[in-house]
């Protein structure tokens, strides 16, 4: 029963992990967005 428990809990922790790693990527991808829209502002200027 143990090692069915640690199987879980390791299941869970590489869940999390991709969860973590998607926010990040969904963050960059946000900041790359508003950087691009600053710059065609700024050379529309």
């Amino acid at each position: 029963m143990a090692k069915n428990q640690n199987t879980m809990e390791k299941r869970r922790r590489e869940m999390e992990k991709k969860q973590r790693a998607e926010e990040k990527r969904t963050l960059r991808r946000e900041k790359k967005e508003q950087n691009q829209e600053r710059e065609t502002q700024d050379a529309s200027s």
